[in-house]
């Protein structure tokens, strides 16, 4: 028969099981934060972790970092074992770090070394808020500051990317005391009329912000990090106000006069090359200060 030649469409709907099984290998794609659109891990990485739904900027690790913003094979790590001890003998916080290592294969919340950006030699830090929530520690305040202090002896511009969420409560003081030793090793980097510039990335509060991040010459954001002190639920909650949507944003800091420019993480690299150009002194060093 003629109607044997077609095919009969089905009338019922098929309800896949709850038990169904999906074999869909992990990493293989991963989800906007902001907006919920599915990519793949491949092509994620080739917009340099931005969403190309909404263009939020997601977070990426230092080395990732340093890969998209250094000159290839020129950056030289130092004070790689460096690592926080527990001088509090505060309760867990030995095992935390332990994990907090193993999880990330890093030994504290940033990275410091010397390179070149564009052919320029810079000493670039990088944090990360995937240890520890990037949290301010001796180690890191330590490492920040030889950072610095390495930029002013060589005369080279310094170049710190910040992720943090503050200062690391289970080193009390010991953290509190590196917000002023950064800033003291700044102020000498100033005085001798070299560049600094600083770039917060998504989230920058508490100690880290209030200190080192703060002092640029030059201060960058990515779009819609989040830069302040205290967070938002905090703030709220103490002058019982609701906050407008944008507050803390990097757009809301420029608006505000707290940022130079809002940078998106594409155009970061010739961005920095172009500030770097204009303000070192092709016969060696930074230009005094203009």
């Amino acid at each position: 028969m003629i109607r044997d030649w077609f095919p009969q469409k089905r009338k019922y709907a098929i309800i896949p099981s709850p038990n169904a099984q999906h074999d869909i290998p992990d990493g293989l794609v991963n989800k906007c934060p902001q907006c919920g659109h599915i990519h793949f891990s491949e092509q994620l990485q080739k917009n340099l972790h931005v969403c190309t739904a909404c263009g939020y900027h997601l977070k990426i690790g230092p080395w990732e970092r340093l890969a998209i913003t250094v000159d290839e094979g020129s950056f030289a790590e130092f004070d790689a074992t460096m690592t926080s001890e527990d001088p509090l003998h505060f309760p867990g916080y030995a095992q935390k770090l332990s994990q907090q290592k193993e999880k990330t294969q890093l030994q504290d919340a940033v990275i410091s070394g010397e390179g070149t950006i564009g052919g320029i030699d810079v000493v670039v830090s990088v944090l990360t808020f995937s240890f520890f929530s990037g949290s301010m520690g001796s180690v890191v305040g330590e490492k920040i500051t030889r950072a610095i202090e390495r930029a002013t002896y060589t005369r080279k511009p310094l170049v710190i990317f910040s992720a943090s969420g503050g200062a690391r409560m289970q080193e009390s003081i010991l953290s509190l005391m590196q917000m002023a030793k950064t800033a003291a090793a700044l102020q000498r980097h100033h005085a001798a009329g070299l560049l600094y510039i600083s770039v917060f990335t998504d989230p920058t509060l508490g100690g880290v912000s209030a200190s080192f991040a703060m002092l640029g010459d030059i201060i960058l954001a990515e779009p819609g990090a989040i830069v302040g002190f205290a967070g938002r639920i905090v703030i709220e909650q103490t002058i019982r106000e609701q906050l407008p949507r944008d507050f803390q944003t990097a757009e809301f800091n420029m608006a505000h006069g707290q940022l130079d420019r809002v940078v998106p993480r594409g155009q970061l690299r010739p961005f920095l090359q172009q500030i770097l150009a204009l303000h070192v002194d092709p016969q060696g060093g930074d230009e005094d200060a203009l």
